[in-house]
């Protein structure tokens, strides 16, 4: 499942989602790279 989160200011990823954590942010994969941030989209 694709998400998108955002991981500064102007910056924002979409990838598939590989977890979410237990403070709010989420992971997403996008390749071999794995990026953390907070979810904007649902």
């Amino acid at each position: 499942m694709l998400k998108t989160i955002e991981i500064g200011n102007y910056l924002s990823i979409q990838g598939r989602l590989e977890e979410m954590l237990s403070d709010g942010l989420c992971r997403v994969r996008v390749g071999a790279r794995i990026f953390t941030g907070r979810l904007i989209s649902t």
